[in-house]
Parts: structure tokens; C-alpha cells; sequence
């Protein structure tokens, strides 16, 4: 786990300087503070820049990057895993290539050598690396199928910048930061910006599952895989319980492959289902009692910590339990400056406190993250088949029913089963995209539309909000639209909110997590599984819960699922109440032309007195404003922020 940035151009006034490569590789050190490393060649008309900073989990004597082949004709900086790096070299030794070290970022390297773009297919893990191909002059650059790990870059003209974090391509002297008004729009919507677009005009995100080539005729971004939910293989299992034996070994495997460490390891154990089958095959496969962690909340409603302490002591585990209390306003400067674009969901806070109390004991933490968009468990589900089933009645009967809902009460505290089914039945006459959205959507396009300034609103194409995930929902169109569903998560929400808040989080205290449910072979698995076998109840996860019974307590296998989330909605009206209004409600806020001001004052009073739940919007709003003022006004984003005043 590393971080990586860089650049080549094939225009000598657009050449970087070997100090702002090193200040690229500086913006990035958290992300690997064991060992840094540099490679410049600046020629005539053309150069690379590669610089990488290393957090050491393989081969911790001989890792040091950049790595280069026998003849120092390829170079590469690389972040992330190969996981199954020593079943690959053995062919590749048979083939004729010289190894020098025993890492997996070498594999790559030669198979690249062997295979060219064709070397992704071989690769079980996770990645995002650069790769300098000196024979044919291009930069080549390729991220891991789910998108576990984040690649940004700029390509202008005769010029392409690259780096793990956007804050590495920001310390490049010259460049335009000028704000993307559709990401924001995108960003009100979905709480994070989605692949490929930045917060940034110009900058972009390499998607999961695509490679890029840059050289002198420019830049070419291909997709190399994609969810097989459309694919019928040969060898799918005939019946329920061909199934379950697949998912069992598939999985099994993915878990032992990831135990591969030079380093402590250990699990993240929440309680819920995916975490605890993760550490039950995790145990089943060590000879010694493996570590767990989980933190919990002096809330209740937000504690999960008595369910995490069952499934330990049923699988042996050595179990480690922290109390948290997060200071959001403490924390505030550092969510900003770490996660570099507006990223709102509220989860990052206890996920980064997980992720301190995990690294004071071990360096690697699997996860059972990918469960729930793999195998239905998402709640929202039952909201999707329920729909499904009122799209069938007769035009007259369902304009009657979404009519009623209107006069339902808008107050409720968020996640009451009023405000949820005001939610749900107010859409029912939408499409069912548009429905979709509009269910798990921060501020929905009518008040989005509400929000926006009239100069704003005619720079933004609300559409292209749906428009991202009808063009998910193509991977699974010969589905049914629950599948559908699960797709569309699996390539939107899974990689762009959970895998970047958990890789961000982790990164900023040198923890490496690692996620084998996200095993291209286990996704793959479930990508093809028939619905009826995750659904047999409206909880979703069955085959799961069924196939891992012996790893599952009862209690665990009949809980509700639980968010791991913060009380975000009571501290805007207590503790946090003066410091949401002196952001959001400040000039420097109001005036910056994106919102109408009578708007946002009336989501904030009408939140603080009670008259109506806006925790999740105001979050938005918040966190937005926070990353106008770490980043948008400020030049110096190469170090941490002190404050957002």
C-alpha cells in the first residue's frame, strides 16, 4: 500500500522540475511513510517523472520503487496488492524474465513485458500503478477492477500529471484551478463525486476496471473489465447448493490470498454479517487467534460494539474494543485536507477512528466491505422490489396513492418510519431510475433546483445525475431490476463513496485495508448468482447467511443492519449549532453565488429548531464550504490545515 505520482510530457516547456516531483511526492507521505523514492529523466523534447512513497508489507528489504526491468527500459510506481504474485512468476521465470527482488510490484513489470495491456487479466488484487514504457514512449496507467484504489490525473496538451490523491497534482506550479460546476451539482446528489469526474475542470479519475495510454498523440482510456452480470459461463453451478460450495471455496481462497503479509494483520469486526464471515475464515485459516478491532460510541443507537464482542468470542478471535467519542469540529480540518474533494458521507469520521485504534496494533485490516452490494443486503432493497410492485397496478390507483402521500407530515427524525415512507411513497411515480435516485440522494433534483442561483443552475445538466447510474444498470440490463440495482451500486456507490472513504481513511495513518469480498473471482461469483438465492427474505444475504451459518451467531444472523454513522442530525442542534452557522450562514458562504441564501438559511433554522430533519443536506452543505475554504481558497494544500476559519 503506497502512494504514487508523476508525470511525462513530450513538449519541453510543459517539463516539471525534479523539486516539484519530490514536493508531489511529499503532498502523499502518509500514504507511505516507510520509504520514498524518485525516478527523473528529462531529455530533449521529452521526460518522466515517477515518484512513489512506500508503506512496506512484502519483501520489506528489496520493495524500493520506482522498479525498473533488466534493462531499465520500464519503469513503475505501484499502489496496492498483488495477491497472487507468487502462482504468477514461476510462468513468467519459465519465460525467460530475471527477477531482482521478491515483490509483487516486479511481476507487473515483467508481465506487462509479456502481455502489454493484456498483463491486467492476470492480476488478482488490488491496484493502481503508472508504468513508463521507455520502447515505445507512453505512460501507461491502469487501475484495479472495483476501484479499491484511486488514480487521478490532468492530461493537457503534450503533458500528462498523475497521482493517488489530487493534492499531488496540485503542487505542479501553473495549473488552473478553476471548480467544476457539475460535480457539484453530482456532489449535492450523491455525496461524493463520481468517477471520472473531479471537483476540478480538467482533472479527471482513471474509472475501476479502465487502463490509460498517454504519448505523443495523446491520451486513450479503455474499460478492461467489467461485472459479468449479463454473462452466462459454462461452468455455473446447476443448483442452490452447487452454488454455496463455489461461494465457499471462491471466498475461502480470497481470504487465505489476502493473508499474505511481512507485517501484523489483523480484521475490522463491526458485528454485522460481512465483517464476521471475513474474520471466521480468517481464524479458521491461522494457527493462532488473529486480531480484531471494533470502536464503539457512548451512543447507543450508534453502537454496535456488544454484537462485535459475540462474534469474537465465537470465533476465537484476540479482540481489541475502543469507545470513541468523535469531535467532529477537531476533525473537520483533517476529513478536508485528507479526502481532497467535497466528500460528505458522515461515516469517514468513526471509519478514520477505526482506522487509528486498528494501526497502533497491526499494519494490514481485512474488511468485509463489497457484502452488501454483491449480495443485496442494502435495506433500500426491499424499497426497490416494493416499487416493482406498485409500477403494475392500473395509472388511476397509483396517481391516488402518490397523491395521498403528500399529505403526510414532513417532520420526523431521520430514519423514522414516517420520514422514510413519506420518502417512499412521494416517488412512486417516478421512473424507476429516477426513483432510485431520488431514495438515496442527499438533496433531490427538485430541491437542488430550489438550492441553485439562477447563474448556477444554467451551468449544471441535473440529468447527467441518473445519467450516471443508467449507464451502470447497462452491465446488468438482461436482469431483473433489483439486480440491476446491485450493479449499479457495485460500479457507483461501493467505489466512490465506501472504497474511497475507507482507502483515504486507512491511508492517513499508513493501514493498509484489503477487502476479499472484492476478489475479481468472488465478484465475478456473485455477479452471476440468481437473485432468488440473495433474496429468500426481504433482509437480503441469504445465500451468505446460509452458506457461513457455522461462523454466525444467531443474534448477528437476525440483527438489523446497522450504519456506522454519527449523530450527525442531534449535534447541529447542540454542540455543533454555532459552528453550522458560522460556516454556512457567513458571508464568505452566502456569497460565493452557488445557493440561494434564503434557501440555506431556512434548511438551517428549520433543522435547529426542530421543525424538520435536514442532518444529511446541511452535512453537504457543510463539508462543501469546508473544502471551498481547505482547498478552493487557498494555494499551500501540500500541508495539513489547522483550522477552516
Amino acid at each position: 500500500m503506497c502512494g504514487i505520482a508523476g508525470a511525462v510530457w513530450f513538449q519541453p516547456q510543459q517539463a516539471i522540475t525534479q523539486d516539484t516531483l519530490q514536493q508531489m511526492t511529499n503532498s502523499i507521505a502518509h500514504r507511505g511513510p516507510d520509504d520514498s523514492g524518485l525516478h527523473y529523466r528529462h531529455g530533449d523534447q521529452s521526460g518522466v517523472a515517477l515518484g512513489h512513497r512506500r508503506l512496506s508489507i512484502i519483501d520489506l528489504g528489496s520493495g524500493h520503487q520506482p522498479l525498473s526491468n533488466e534493462d531499465q527500459s520500464i519503469w513503475i510506481v505501484f499502489n496496492g496488492e498483488i495477491y497472487n504474485y507468487r502462482e504468477l512468476r514461476p510462468q513468467l521465470e519459465s519465460q525467460g524474465h530475471l527477477f531482482s527482488t521478491q515483490t509483487d510490484t516486479e511481476v507487473i513489470v515483467h508481465l506487462y513485458e509479456q502481455y502489454g495491456a493484456g498483463c491486467l487479466d492476470y492480476l488478482r488484487g488490488m491496484f493502481a500503478f503508472a508504468l513508463w514504457d521507455g520502447r515505445q514512449q507512453k505512460l501507461f496507467l491502469a487501475r484495479d477492477p472495483i476501484g479499491k484504489k484511486p488514480l487521478h490525473y490532468l492530461a493537457e496538451k503534450g503533458r500528462l500529471l498523475f497521482g493517488s490523491e489530487l493534492k499531488a497534482l496540485l503542487q505542479v506550479p501553473g495549473l488552473t484551478r478553476t471548480v467544476n460546476p457539475q460535480a457539484i451539482d453530482l456532489y449535492l446528489t450523491y455525496q461524493y463525486v463520481p468517477h471520472p469526474h473531479s471537483i476540478l475542470k480538467g482533472f479527471s479519475k482513471l474509472p475501476p476496471g479502465h487502463f490509460a495510454e498517454f504519448s505523443d498523440r495523446g491520451l486513450k482510456v479503455e474499460r478492461y473489465w467489467s461485472p459479468p452480470f449479463n454473462d452466462k459461463s459454462p461452468t455455473t453451478p446447476v443448483n442452490e447448493e452447487g452454488w454455496k460450495d463455489e461461494l465457499r471455496s471462491t471466498l475461502t481462497e480470497a481470504v487465505r490470498l489476502r493473508m499474505r503479509s511481512d507485517v501484523p494483520i489483523g480484521a475490522f469486526l463491526s458485528g454485522g454479517i460481512d465483517s464476521t464471515i471475513i474474520s471466521g475464515l480468517m481464524q479458521s485459516l491461522s494457527s493462532t487467534p488473529i486480531h480484531t478491532f471494533s470502536i464503539g460510541f457512548s451512543d447507543k443507537n450508534y453502537d454496535e460494539t456488544h454484537y462485535a464482542r459475540q462474534a469474537a468470542q465465537r470465533l476465537g478471535t484476540r479482540h481489541h474494543e475502543s469507545i470513541v467519542s468523535p469531535d467532529a469540529i477537531k476533525m473537520l480540518p483533517d476529513l478536508v485536507w485528507h479526502y481532497d474533494e467535497p466528500f460528505s458521507d458522515s461515516s469517514a469520521i468513526p471509519t478514520m477512528s477505526l482506522s487509528q485504534v486498528t494501526r497502533n496494533e497491526v499494519t494490514v485490516a481485512l474488511s468485509g466491505d463489497g457484502g452488501d452490494e454483491l449480495f443485496a443486503g442494502y435495506g433500500r432493497y426491499r424499497a426497490v422490489e416494493l416499487a416493482s410492485r406498485f409500477d403494475l397496478l392500473p395509472p388511476a390507483v397509483k396517481k391516488t396513492i402518490v397523491a395521498m402521500s403528500h399529505l403526510l407530515p414532513r417532520s420526523g427524525r431521520s430514519g423514522s418510519w414516517l420520514r422514510r415512507g413519506k420518502r417512499f411513497l412521494e416517488r412512486l411515480g417516478q421512473s424507476p431510475m429516477n426513483r432510485y435516485l431520488n431514495w438515496v440522494g442527499v438533496f433531490p433534483e427538485d430541491l437542488r433546483k430550489e438550492l441553485y442561483t439562477p447563474e448556477f443552475h444554467a451551468q449544471v445538466r441535473t440529468q447527467d445525475a441518473v445519467d450516471v447510474l443508467n449507464q451502470a444498470a447497462e452491465f446488468a440490463s438482461q436482469r431483473d431490476f433489483i439486480t440491476q440495482i446491485t450493479c449499479v451500486d457495485l460500479l457507483t456507490y461501493l467505489p466512490c463513496d465506501i472504497l474511497t472513504k475507507v482507502d483515504i481513511a486507512s491511508m492517513s495513518c499508513g493501514l493498509e485495508a484489503r477487502c476479499p469480498f472484492l476478489d475479481r473471482d468472488v465478484v465475478e461469483l456473485a455477479a452471476r448468482m440468481p437473485i432468488s438465492l440473495k433474496r429468500k427474505d426481504p433482509s437480503g444475504k441469504s445465500i451468505l447467511k446460509e452458506t457461513f451459518s457455522d461462523l454466525l451467531p444467531e443474534s448477528i444472523q437476525k440483527r438489523s443492519k446497522m450504519g456506522f454513522g454519527v449523530p450527525i442530525g442531534p449535534w447541529f442542534r447542540l454542540e455543533l449549532v454555532d459552528f453550522l452557522r458560522q460556516i454556512l450562514l457567513s458571508p464568505t458562504c452566502l456569497n460565493r453565488g452557488l445557493f440561494r441564501p434564503q434557501v440555506v438559511t431556512r434548511l438551517v433554522e428549520d433543522h435547529i429548531a426542530g421543525r424538520s430533519d435536514h442532518a444529511y443536506q446541511l452535512w453537504n452543505l457543510l463539508m462543501l464550504e469546508c473544502w471551498f475554504r481547505g482547498f478552493y481558497d487557498r494555494s499551500d494544500v501540500h500541508l495539513p490545515l489547522k483550522s477552516l476559519g
